[in-house]
């Protein structure tokens, strides 16, 4: 049977150029955990840890069971994606200032169509007796419509990301189109763990109408 590879199969979503560029992006699936403070902080990778380990989880389970939800096929796993806002605190700051312990996320990692709510029960409930973890209890399955968007490849640091949304949101007033927040998506194409910084690879997205 063929194997789902994001990459190659939805380029649109995840091979985007390292220039601006409008997208409609449809409801999806995801495994989600919300937080807040400095993604430096050595809590965020347990975050990122138990997003893993659910998805695997699901992965796993269903390439192993004997009856496979309708439409499925294996697939690579997706993915990390993180929406990124400030606290409320910070969003009151008169000069418009904040520092990496203001932010709010919400990690997720996307899961295939056929993947249901209960299937995600019953390996969240998997992988509390074979990894347990107090994140566990607030991970979540969720679906997510972003609609409307711009996005560009970003290469490079986290810290330079800025740069990348000057280009963005001058994309968007020559098109006629208005960022609606200063959220934004990031969908992370490199492991920060193994990639040198100038080198990582980051899909940015914000919400336009």
């Amino acid at each position: 049977m063929e194997k789902h590879e994001w990459r190659k199969k939805e380029k649109e979503f995840y091979r985007p150029k390292n220039k601006p560029e409008c997208i409609d992006v449809p409801a999806y699936n995801f495994v989600t955990i919300s937080g807040e403070g400095n993604p430096n902080n050595p809590l965020f990778s347990e975050y990122i840890g138990v997003l893993y380990a659910v998805s695997y989880a699901i992965k796993m389970g269903l390439k192993k069971s004997d009856s496979k939800p309708e439409g499925y096929m294996d697939y690579t796993v997706y993915p990390l994606e993180g929406i990124w806002d400030i606290n409320e605190n910070a969003k009151n700051n008169a000069d418009g200032t904040f520092s990496k312990d203001d932010l709010v996320f919400d990690l997720m990692i996307r899961q295939p169509d056929f993947v249901t709510a209960s299937l995600f029960q019953e390996m969240l409930e998997v992988t509390r007796q074979k990894k347990p973890h107090a994140l566990l209890k607030q991970v979540k399955f969720e679906t997510i419509t972003d609609g409307k968007c711009i996005q560009m490849l970003h290469i490079g640091s986290y810290d330079n990301e800025p740069e990348s949304f000057k280009q963005m949101e001058a994309f968007a007033a020559n098109n006629n189109l208005e960022r609606i927040s200063k959220v934004h998506r990031e969908i992370y194409l490199s492991d920060f763990r193994k990639v040198a910084p100038e080198k990582l690879k980051t899909i940015l997205r914000f919400k336009v109408k």
